[in-house]
């Protein structure tokens, strides 16, 4: 989803990164992660003695603009229905959108990326999340957001049959749930885990806009640059339940490779009309042909159509 309306998320790329306000995965990438210390960890931060006014002034703003889309009859937490069916030619169209364009250009910041597709990107190594808090963070935001997100990478690994898991044992997809008053440390913390983050991708953490809510970053391997080797997922602990949990659902699954959005993606995240909050069936069809075996890394839009369209027929049958 895009930066258009509240743009929840956003996608950016250095190996491939992705800024998810909600933005995806951007073109070919152009800087490699380094090498990093073992056993890199936080270091400790000073606890807050309250929320500034800037974070209570964003956690009040999130809290209105949820009830207004509520109002609206958005952010549907079911998975669709019957009031939303989609076909082979749907998903295919969908993924093609998804999964070989991005929406912002890499190392760009918020600039829009070309209409010109780019080669697949996923992981091909297991995927190990490590979930870090700002000091700001209350025990009970970070209780949920745990639960949460250790359920949404179980959901992952059993849907794309790729191993998705929560550890604190050599992480290579970090989630870090931060307040405007952890700003200072996220930035730091950002450039220990990726010695590559582009300073136009810094200027995010120092001057994040209210309209993003998380984003997500994913850096190809050095050796293969559209396997998926490091990534970094932010989310704004000022946002509501709803949102954080909206947030970890797109940008773990963004992360994944599923790097842009499409208005004509439904029922789906992967859509900047805020109508679904949380994964949907046809999201979980979307990652599920991502990680067939079939579709591997680098491969373009032309050599991967015939195996898309050969995938799709074998799971509905002949048109």
């Amino acid at each position: 989803m895009g930066v258009i309306r509240w743009a929840r998320h956003a996608v950016l790329l250095v190996g491939a990164i992705s800024l998810a306000a909600c933005m995806p995965v951007p073109s070919e990438p152009t800087a490699k992660p380094q090498v990093r210390p073992a056993g890199l960890g936080p270091q400790p931060q000073p606890t807050p003695a309250a929320p500034s006014e800037a974070s209570k002034a964003l956690t009040r703003y999130y809290a209105r603009l949820q009830n207004d889309l509520l109002a609206q009859d958005l952010l549907r937490t079911g998975g669709g229905g019957v009031d939303t069916p989609y076909t082979e030619t749907d998903l295919s169209r969908n993924f093609e959108r998804i999964a070989f364009y991005n929406e912002y250009q890499r190392d760009g910041g918020l600039k829009p990326a070309g209409n010109t597709p780019e080669k697949l990107k996923k992981w091909t190594q297991p995927v190990r999340i490590g979930i870090e808090f700002g000091a700001s963070v209350t025990p009970e935001k970070r209780a949920l957001d745990t639960k949460n997100i250790t359920g949404f990478a179980n959901r992952l690994s059993r849907v794309t049959g790729h191993p998705v898991s929560v550890t604190n044992r050599d992480p290579n997809f970090y989630v870090l749930v931060m307040s405007e008053d952890d700003r200072a440390f996220a930035r730091t913390r950002a450039l220990e885990i990726m010695p590559g983050f582009a300073r136009s991708n810094l200027v995010l953490l120092s001057n994040l806009p209210r309209a993003i809510q998380c984003f997500v970053i994913a850096a190809g391997r050095v050796s293969s640059e559209y396997e998926y080797s490091l990534a970094i997922a932010y989310i704004r602990a000022e946002g509501t339940d709803l949102q954080r949990l909206a947030c970890i659902h797109e940008e773990l699954a963004q992360g994944m490779g599923l790097s842009n959005d499409s208005p004509r993606a439904r029922p789906s995240i992967f859509n900047d009309d805020e109508e679904f909050a949380l994964l949907t069936t046809h999201d979980e069809e979307l990652l599920r042909l991502l990680y067939n075996p079939a579709l591997r890394p680098g491969m373009s839009l032309d050599e991967a159509r015939p195996i898309i369209a050969r995938i799709l027929a074998g799971r509905y049958g002949p048109s």
